[in-house]
């Protein structure tokens, strides 16, 4: 083995070629120059200049070719040494800089990562598309608050004290206020209520919002959920005019071959009143399954808010907005909608 020498021109190498000297001379100035380095800029600005593919290394494994056969394998166990000597300070400097500046270090050269585009939640684009619908069939946008007393969501839909609805294991109460019961809405048909009080008949609104019932949770139930309610207020209107507006609406949005039907049932608001069924998928199966209720606004009703009810007339309706985008986007299960997997949500 050739004596180890710091003088490259006393290197029995070829001037052509890498020297021991040279690797002992590029060692010792790349270690004084990263000992100076003390920014993210000048790292990687001594990093292509010594382990760059244009930098002092490779410069240097290049000219390993025209060395001396009987030199080049010493000669490249010192380059492989120099390269792994050269990398582990540039290491450790690194830590050192990125502990002092308190700023994570970028590898420029690293592929960059890619971000998912942002997206609004399939309920509120589901939301947006009712909203259009009932818009173009001439319906405006009315609003209440979630949070709302005994009157407007019991007494004034013509449903009395000791009714089963108003039981505590069927709502979420939250105490008196100033000598009022107040609870979280159970349906927006409140906001029907808040509409004929502050607006003249004729008048024509939906209204979308949270409502909530301590439900047990499965396939097709939360206890928080999402309804649209519509109302129509005018003289001399039917069943006719209430279940166009429900068909005119599961064709426009669904599609001239949507499924709907009515079922006479009984809502203490609404006399006569009907469920809304609409056939979809669950589990496999194409079933008919309940998005909501509708029917001619009670009298009573009417009375409440000081309309006449031998003048005027109306109809109402309520769907679930939850059941409606299961509808019309194939999903199965209602819990999906409000456990903010990124997986799930990224298909819509």
């Amino acid at each position: 083995m050739r004596p180890y020498t710091c003088d490259p021109m006393s290197s029995p190498l070829s001037s052509t070629g890498a020297s021991f000297g040279e690797i002992d001379s590029i060692l010792q100035e790349a270690l004084q120059e990263l000992g100076l380095a003390s920014s993210a800029a000048s790292l990687e600005a001594w990093r292509t200049r010594f382990l760059g593919s244009n930098g002092k290394l490779k410069s240097l494994m290049g000219g390993l070719k025209s060395a001396p056969k009987d030199d080049k394998r010493e000669l490249g166990q010192r380059l492989n040494d120099l390269k792994e000597k050269l990398e582990s300070a540039f290491e450790v400097q690194r830590t050192s800089v990125n502990a002092t500046s308190g700023t994570p270090l970028v590898d420029l050269t690293e592929p960059g990562i890619t971000t998912g585009e942002g997206r609004r939640h399939i309920l509120s684009r589901t939301v947006d598309e009712i909203i259009d619908v009932f818009g173009r069939m001439g319906f405006t946008v009315a609003d209440g608050p979630e949070v709302e007393d005994e009157w407007h969501n019991f007494t004034a839909l013509n449903i009395p004290q000791g009714h089963p609805a108003r039981d505590a294991s069927d709502n979420f109460y939250m105490g008196d206020s100033v000598g009022v019961k107040r609870l979280l809405r159970t349906q927006t048909s409140t906001v029907q209520i808040r509409a004929m009080e502050s607006q003249q008949p004729p008048l024509k609104v939906v209204a979308v919002g949270r409502v909530y019932r301590p439900d047990t949770h499965d396939a097709t139930h939360f206890s928080m959920f999402h309804q649209i309610e519509g109302l129509c207020v005018d003289r001399n209107l039917s069943l006719v005019d209430l279940k166009t507006a429900l068909l005119q609406f599961a064709h426009a949005y669904f599609g001239a071959d949507a499924e709907v039907r009515m079922r006479p049932s009984f809502f203490p608001f609404t006399e006569p009143s009907a469920e809304v069924d609409m056939k979809m998928h669950i589990k496999g199966q194409l079933q008919w399954v309940e998005i909501g209720g509708c029917g001619m606004v009670d009298p009573n009703v009417l009375e409440a808010v000081g309309l006449d009810p031998e003048q005027w007339s109306g109809y109402a309706f309520g769907l679930g907005v939850e059941r409606i985008a299961m509808r019309r986007y194939g999903i199965t299960d209602i819990r999906w909608l409000f456990e903010n997997d990124a997986r799930f949500l990224r298909q819509f």
